[in-house]
């Protein structure tokens, strides 16, 4: 009856305020055999080309490309092991549980923070990245595989009263989505590896730059009715193309 309770207290949460934290979604060794993954897909530039991009969208003063913030869509298309995974599992039953039972996994990405890049990922809204769809259910799972903090970027989210998109722009050079918003009341996260959060696409949210010796690396799950899955992939959405504002 309390793994219960916890459950609903977990759902509620998410329903009011757009988000929730899982302490504990994997266990260490879970956490072990991702990061294996992991660390082979961020070394493998050949291999991710067409896939990966610099969140940052930035470069040096060679005008050289400098990868701060690695984003590698559809990882499991590239590593079949990973969809075999128990995270992909375990953050399917919960979003099930938190947005109903036709929930699919629509697509997964990598996003890492090298050390010392001190790179923030500007306020922004997933939404803003997507397909106008008239069920608008969705959940990111945010799953943390290194210890997260607001030293090496852990979440920050703001909720929003009103199911709407705001205005976003991108960073320069190919960047991230970025929107104008009040963030005076926005909350970090912190995470233990293994822990994690769900946010929904309109949920405002953000991370700081990465300060410390250490990788930050997140791998993310996204989720929505398996109707519109489908509808997107008719409208040429798979979440491989370029970076844009779309909703």
């Amino acid at each position: 009856m309390e793994k219960r309770n916890i459950m609903e207290n977990i759902k509620e949460t998410f329903s009011v305020e757009g988000y929730v934290a899982i302490p504990s979604l994997l266990t260490a060794h879970e956490v072990e055999e991702l990061r294996s993954i992991y660390n082979q897909l961020l070394s493998e530039t050949d291999k991710t080309k067409g896939l990966r991009s610099d969140l940052a969208g930035s470069t040096n003063g060679d005008g050289k490309k400098v990868e701060r913030i690695t984003q590698i869509m559809r990882p499991s298309m590239i590593e079949e092991k990973l969809m075999a995974h128990n995270a992909y599992k375990k953050a399917s039953e919960w979003a099930k549980h938190l947005l109903g039972e036709d929930m699919e996994l629509d697509f997964d990405m990598l996003i890492n923070k090298a050390p010392h890049t001190d790179t923030e990922t500007p306020w922004h809204q997933d939404a803003a990245y997507w397909i106008d769809l008239p069920d608008k259910r969705a959940a990111s799972c945010w799953i943390a595989l290194d210890h997260v903090h607001e030293a090496n970027g852990c979440m920050w989210f703001l909720p929003v009263d009103e199911k709407e998109v705001l205005p976003h722009q991108s960073l320069p050079g190919g960047g991230a989505l970025y929107c104008e918003a009040d963030t005076a009341n926005a909350k970090p996260i912190p995470l233990q590896a293994g822990g994690c959060t769900f946010h929904d696409g309109h949920t405002l949210h953000y991370s700081k730059g990465n300060r410390t010796d250490g990788q930050r690396r997140a791998l993310i799950l996204n989720f929505r009715p398996k109707q519109m899955i489908l509808l997107e992939r008719e409208k040429g959405m798979d979440h491989t193309g370029n970076r844009e504002k779309r909703s």
